[in-house]
């Protein structure tokens, strides 16, 4: 058997009709028409997370910060690190082959911690004043 789009509907209990209140006492929902008696609640709607007037809760709770995405894909490199390496020029291709950093780093920056011994030259990577100094130092440079 086809199905055909004039002999579609909805499954048995997916549609409900509409609650018609107020018409009479035989209804179950006349009179008050399932509001009870008087009140805020029975006159208008309350918004969501009113609490009468009091400090509602999602604005006593103190609030924090957020977490940059950055810092998942951001590394650090030392000195020292750079000064054991085996290679002269220092790019991101180089630092994965070494297995310093790992394939989902896309950011890396050097620090001025430790000791650099040889000339060394750093190529797309970041530095700090520091490190840039101590690379220049010792006859390297840095062309970021």
């Amino acid at each position: 058997m086809k199905m055909r789009l004039d002999t579609l509907k909805p499954s048995a209990g997916a549609k409900s009709s509409r609650k018609r209140v107020g018409r009479g006492k035989g209804s179950g929902l006349g009179k008050t028409c399932g509001k009870g008696h008087k009140g805020q609640k029975a006159r208008n709607t309350v918004p969501a997370g009113f609490e009468g007037g009091q400090m509602p809760l999602h604005r006593r709770v103190p609030k924090f910060g957020f977490t940059s995405w950055k810092l998942n894909v951001t590394s650090e490199l030392r000195l020292s690190t750079l000064d054991q390496m085996s290679i002269d020029v220092i790019d991101m291709a180089a630092l994965r082959e070494n297995k310093i950093i790992s394939k989902k780093i896309k950011f890396v920056k050097i620090i001025a911690t430790g000791e650099l011994t040889k000339a060394i030259t750093v190529k797309g990577i970041k530095a700090t004043k520091g490190a840039k100094a101590a690379i220049e130092k010792v006859g390297g440079k840095v062309e970021e």
